[in-house]
């Protein structure tokens, strides 16, 4: 696999989005952790500014940044500021981090769509943040729903329909 590339979100607590990602088409692996915050090597306990976020590694052969926002989109509700289900604060926070103009504007393009769907009834309230560093989560947050199956999540798939499929 020559096409390899990682794409960073965050849209609430890391388990429930790395749980839905982690068997999408394309994507080869996820990983939890820390992005977009004040201090170098954060924790659970002290990452401030940072969100919960996620690295996807996939193949650009079989899916794409578009099609995986699509997905981001569909899986948390991109409206609430600092906040997803019971979770409140910046941590929680919705945000795409971007790594070079083209990702933005693909962003913004999709924002754009879901918007202009009204599927929501606020618009979309997601961050665009450059990327920084992404920094792992510690084991016990690695893979968390696979060992703990009925461990919190607030998130799962509320819209079955691709935005990008109206728009194709």
């Amino acid at each position: 696999m020559e096409n390899v590339k990682k794409a960073y979100v965050a849209g609430g607590c890391f388990w429930g989005m790395e749980e839905l990602f982690r068997v999408r088409p394309g994507v080869l692996d996820t990983e939890v952790g820390y992005i977009g915050g004040e201090n170098d090597h954060p924790t659970y306990g002290n990452h401030p500014g940072h969100a919960e976020g996620i690295e996807i590694t996939y193949d650009a052969d079989q899916t794409n940044f578009k099609e995986l926002l699509d997905y981001f989109f569909r899986m948390h509700d991109p409206t609430t500021v600092d906040r997803q289900g019971n979770d409140r604060g910046s941590s929680y926070r919705s945000a795409i981090f971007y790594q070079n103009e083209e990702e933005k504007s693909e962003a913004e393009e999709i924002i754009k769509i879901v918007n202009d769907s009204n599927k929501w009834p606020n618009k979309v309230a997601t961050t665009l943040e450059p990327y920084t560093t992404f920094w792992a989560a510690e084991p016990e947050h690695q893979d968390y729903l696979q060992r703990i199956p009925n461990g919190y999540t607030c998130h799962y798939e509320r819209f079955s329909e691709s935005y990008l499929e109206k728009t194709a």
